[in-house]
């Protein structure tokens, strides 16, 4: 086999990380007329995979401004990008779903940089030096405007350790409250990315 063969298999071998998508406030309301219900497209290179949640719940009286996907996605990207380009991010599109076309709701990104910490490498000082991370990123509609935040959990190994099949901590609202909260995650599902 020539060498460029190999060397550009080398280079194509994709990386896959593990993201829970849990919840969002304080979206744009996009549909005015019925209950906006939103899905997630998560991503790092959109041309290479992009994983997709399920339709969000919502608590009774909500609007859909307050989705909960409450979901864990596995997203693939080339090994080698995070080293190659310090600008690589883990893009989040939402979505509002409709019967004709989907309208789009807004978008957040984290850089691969500040969350992830090694080529997967689990040791033990390495989890106590970068723990879990769990993030409140800025969502930016459409027309560039901030509008809302995205919760989302990324570990720095890019995989939860323990296959998960519920999670839990703690979130302090606005009010000074604290609020236990359960997540059941999909990660036995295979790919993780659902539609509807």
């Amino acid at each position: 086999m020539p060498e460029s063969h190999i060397r550009r298999k080398q280079e194509e071998r994709l990386r896959e990380i593990e993201v829970l998508i849990y919840s969002a406030v304080d979206l744009k309301n996009v549909k005015h007329l019925t209950k906006m219900r939103t899905y997630a497209e998560v991503y790092v290179e959109r041309d290479v995979h992009v994983a997709k949640t399920k339709v969000a719940e919502h608590h009774d009286g909500d609007d859909g401004t307050n989705p909960i996907w409450n979901q864990v996605v596995k997203v693939k990207f080339h090994e080698k990008l995070p080293e190659n380009n310090i600008m690589a991010a883990l893009n989040v599109d939402i979505y509002a779903h409709g019967h004709l076309r989907e309208k789009p709701v807004g978008s957040a990104r984290v850089l691969l940089s500040d969350v992830l910490k090694g080529g997967g490498d689990t040791s033990e000082l390495l989890l106590e030096n970068n723990p879990i991370q769990f993030l409140a990123v800025q969502v930016w509609r459409p027309s560039g405007r901030p509008q809302g935040l995205i919760h989302l959990w990324i570990p720095p190994t890019g995989r939860f350790l323990v296959p998960l099949k519920s999670l839990s901590f703690s979130l302090r609202g606005r009010d000074g409250e604290e609020e236990v909260v359960m997540v059941e995650t999909a990660a036995e599902n295979g790919e993780g990315g659902g539609k509807e």
